[in-house]
């Protein structure tokens, strides 16, 4: 569960670039209050965290079965 979370948060971490490098628009910071906006960095902290999570997935059991 935790990691189909942090999967969830690095997805919307991702979508988030998108819209900035398509339109030049920050959707979290735009729904938040901004890019300085406590919740906008609650948010911004919870998706970077779970990226570096989400390293540990190159090394879990079943990304190495996968791969063979």
């Amino acid at each position: 569960m935790f990691n189909k979370i942090t999967l969830g948060l690095v997805i919307i971490g991702a979508l988030n670039w998108l819209t900035i490098g398509l339109f030049g628009f920050d959707m979290v910071g735009a729904l938040f209050g901004g890019q300085m906006a406590l919740l906008s960095r609650i948010v911004y902290t919870l998706v970077g965290l779970s990226g570096l999570w989400c390293i540990t997935f190159y090394f879990s059991h079943n990304a190495v079965n996968q791969t063979h």
